[in-house]
């Protein structure tokens, strides 16, 4: 086969190996590009839910507060009522 002929062949297949390597950067570009979108909003997420569990924590306080403010509250008037009341609610295993 003449040089002539093997040239154009050549230039083909350069051509071809060319366009696989740019559409090859590309898909991986835009692999990168979707993957790093997906971290920010999981991160965003991640975000929202820690200052939800913060809110959550922060009202379970002041509801145990509250509570230990009914109980002594509840014992100063009773505290034979409380007594059995929690007898009452939390029977003992034999």
């Amino acid at each position: 086969m003449p040089i002539s002929q093997i040239l154009p062949l050549v230039g083909t297949l350069a051509s071809f190996a060319a366009a696989a390597v740019v559409v090859l950067a590309t898909f991986r570009t835009s692999a990168a590009k979707v993957w790093r979108e997906e971290a920010e909003a999981q991160k965003q997420r991640a975000d929202r839910l820690a200052g939800d569990l913060t809110e959550i924590k922060h009202r379970l306080t002041r509801i145990e507060q509250e509570n230990a403010r009914l109980i002594r509250l509840l014992t100063s008037l009773d505290p034979n009522s409380l007594a059995a009341i929690r007898l009452a609610a939390n029977p003992t295993e034999d």
